[in-house]
This record gives structure tokens, C-alpha cells and sequence, in this order.
């Protein structure tokens, strides 16, 4: 689980992202539901019914095809779509696992041990990347740092690995398709970027296909 969610999913959609759009990450980001879908599926013995798997898919088209709507279709597939394709199946596999080893261990003690176990090549990456380039930024982009570290790395994996925990896992991983919605929204607020009927409607969608596969039942329920 530390290598999926807390390593490799961070540094393989930096380095995509230092490279590609934050819009274009959303595309391929909006792939993730699925695959955690898949990976729960056959980690848990989890068995949806079809009613779940179209809404799956029809949200994961969905979500792509909204990401497209506020990117433009890309040429090709290039080094940062790699990447973040290497994202999205090593970070489906650590919300699995996360999730299964949340129901014993408790959710905030897994991310806070995930964080612990990854801690020395992480201090060591990091001596590396100061040592070549000493970070400097401004009070809005330090702002924006510590906001990733103690929300995004820390405080939202509580509520997230304890509801994977409740499951059923493969319904409760849709919820992630609100996240290129939710990623395009806040790029407008906070970014300034247009937003239009369009993206309401697209985000409007991808937010409804979310809602029937969470509300699926599996066949054993």
C-alpha cells in the first residue's frame, strides 16, 4: 500500500505533470475508479452485479470524455501518458490493499504506518532533490505544499481507507470519479479558468454514473 498510494502515485504524476497539463493528468486519472474497481474485485472476491459494471464503465468513458471536453484530444500517447497509466494501476492496487488492511488495523493507522514505512527512501529523495535544486517558492505555493501533505497524503486517507473498509470496495471506489469533476471545478475557482454549461453538464453526468454504481448491490447482498 506505501508503494502504491504513497510513493508511486505521487511521484509518477509529478513527473507526468512537469510535462502535461493538469486537465490532461485528469484524463487518464479518470481511469482510477475502474481499476480500483477491478483490483478490489478480485482481491476480495467482491462480485457486483452487471448494473454496477456498465455504470462503471459508462462513468469511466464518462469521466474521460469530460476531461477531453476542458483538454482537447491529444496527438499520440507520450512519456507523461505512460506515466500516469503506471499511476493509476499501482495506485489502484494501494487503495486495495488499503482497504483490506484498514478492516484490521483501522484506517488512520494505516496511512499514518504507510507514511512511516515510507519515510527513509522518502527523506533520502528529497535530501537528493534539495541538495541539487534548494526549493524556493512563493507564500501561496508553500501554502499549496502543506495543503497537499496534510490533507491530500494524510488527513483525507482517514475517511478514505474507512470507507473502503465498509465496502462493499468496488462500489465505494466510484466515488472517485467525482475527482476530474471536482479537479476542473476548483481549477475554476481557484485558477480562474472558464467554466461553462458544458462542463456543468459533462460534470453533471459523471457525477450521476458515479451515484448508480455506488448504489449497486453485489449479487451476495
Amino acid at each position: 500500500m506505501a508503494g502504491g498510494a504513497v510513493v508511486g502515485f505521487p511521484l509518477l504524476t509529478s513527473f507526468a505533470l512537469t510535462s502535461a497539463p493538469a486537465s490532461h493528468g485528469a484524463v487518464v486519472v479518470a481511469l482510477l475508479p475502474a481499476a480500483t474497481a477491478v483490483v478490489a474485485v478480485l482481491r476480495t472476491g467482491e462480485r457486483p452485479v452487471r448494473s454496477f459494471w456498465a455504470a462503471a464503465v459508462c462513468g469511466a468513458i464518462a469521466a474521460v470524455a469530460f476531461a477531453l471536453a476542458q483538454d482537447g484530444a491529444s496527438a499520440g500517447v507520450g512519456v507523461p501518458d505512460l506515466l500516469l497509466f503506471g499511476a493509476v494501476a499501482v495506485c489502484a492496487i494501494g487503495y486495495a490493499e488499503g482497504g483490506l488492511l484498514s478492516r484490521s488495523l483501522g484506517a488512520w493507522q494505516t496511512i499514518s504506518w504507510a507514511l512511516v514505512l515510507a519515510s527513509p527512501l522518502m527523506v533520502l529523495l528529497s535530501g537528493l532533490a534539495i541538495a541539487q535544486r534548494p526549493p524556493t517558492g512563493t507564500l501561496a505555493e508553500w501554502g499549496a505544499f502543506a495543503y497537499l501533505a496534510a490533507v491530500s497524503m494524510f488527513l483525507g486517507f482517514f475517511a478514505w481507507y474507512r470507507g473502503l473498509a465498509i465496502g462493499p470496495m468496488a462500489q465505494v471506489s466510484q466515488v472517485q470519479l467525482a475527482q476530474p469533476v471536482m479537479s476542473i471545478l476548483w481549477a475554476g475557482l481557484l485558477l480562474g479558468e472558464r467554466i461553462g454549461w458544458p462542463t456543468v453538464l459533462g460534470g453533471a453526468a459523471v457525477i450521476g454514473c458515479a451515484l448508480l454504481a455506488v448504489r449497486a448491490r453485489n449479487r451476495d447482498s
